[in-house]
């Protein structure tokens, strides 16, 4: 009888990609159930979803609805979405701790958390602005100490980035020319995904041999970045000229729309620490040899989903 897991942010990137990894996996498809969880079960993707799976309603928000959601439940992906205010870490780990503890409750087996690295303890108290990154960790911590069998995937910056976000995206300047500009040195390097096509490789892994990857966590990237290599990638790729520019950090703070202090923050540990700290290539190594299919290269991403620069 096939187990049922349930997908939050079955509507999103992380859980959309969970629920057609598992759909067209022969193995998987057989031994899982989906049920997508989301806050608008009317929603033209959710009516979408309703055609291949279950789709429950289940707002974070509210601990009843949680509890509904969760009934019968064998796994559960779970993911939090983070908050930029004031008290940002405070409300996300909340809610992620609130999901925890309902699926312990109601007897779930298997917990799967989309978590990030521990930035403030990582840079030993330097860098303590990345509340989106460590509220997260800080849920992981809590979920490790829970009677319920878990594991953990931390996904790495995401190539989708750099399409959708239009202050992530080259600019065009005055010469022609497509510029990104950041703080980092063009050495910086940043582990990247393809989150849509490829968190259900790496998520995917841990549905398939849940208690080989119990306690582990997948620092799910294809492989790390410099700038100046990204820029290439991109050069080639559109036919355009793209460069990078190392700008002051003031600079770079005020071309933020919003959360400078914190994208600021996350910029700079991941620069001087390494976004997974200080073994980041051996985790994102790890993980990729160990994900169930191949994770796309940027170049790969970029051929499958080309870069408008108009």
């Amino acid at each position: 009888m096939s187990k049922i897991l349930a997908v939050f942010g079955s509507t999103g990137t992380q859980g959309g990609s969970i629920i057609d990894y598992v759909l067209n996996d022969l193995e998987l498809s057989q031994k899982y159930k989906i049920r997508a969880i989301t806050r608008d079960v009317n929603s033209e993707k959710a009516k979408q979803l309703k055609e291949k799976v279950e789709v429950i309603q289940g707002n974070m928000l509210i601990r009843a609805s949680l509890e509904t959601a969760l009934t019968g439940v064998h796994t559960v992906f779970a993911m939090t979405t983070p908050a930029f205010s004031p008290d940002g870490l405070e409300v996300e780990y909340a809610i992620a701790k609130t999901m925890a503890d309902v699926a312990v409750e109601k007897g779930a087996e298997y917990l799967i958390f989309s978590t990030l690295p521990y930035v403030k303890e990582i840079s030993g108290g330097k860098y303590t602005k990345a509340t989106q990154f460590d509220a997260k960790a800080k849920a992981e911590q809590y979920i490790r100490g829970l009677p319920i069998k878990s594991a953990f995937c931390s996904l790495a910056f995401f190539m989708e980035n750099f399409r959708l976000i239009p202050f992530l995206a080259p600019q065009q300047a005055p010469d022609g020319t497509w510029v990104i500009s950041r703080h980092n040195s063009p050495q910086s390097k940043m582990p990247m995904i393809d989150a849509v096509g490829d968190t259900g490789k790496f998520v995917g892994a841990i549905l398939a041999e849940p208690d080989k990857y119990e306690g582990k966590t997948f620092c799910a990237a294809a492989a790390l970045y410099g700038m100046e290599e990204v820029v290439a990638i991109m050069s080639k790729a559109t036919g355009k000229t793209v460069v990078y520019k190392q700008i002051p950090v003031e600079d770079f703070r005020k071309s933020l729309p919003f959360a400078p202090d914190t994208l600021v923050d996350a910029f700079g540990y991941q620069e001087e620490f390494g976004y997974y700290g200080p073994d980041t290539e051996d985790l994102v190594a790890w993980a990729a040899d160990n994900a169930r299919g191949r994770p796309s290269t940027f170049e790969e991403y970029l051929d499958a989903h080309p870069l408008q620069l108009a």
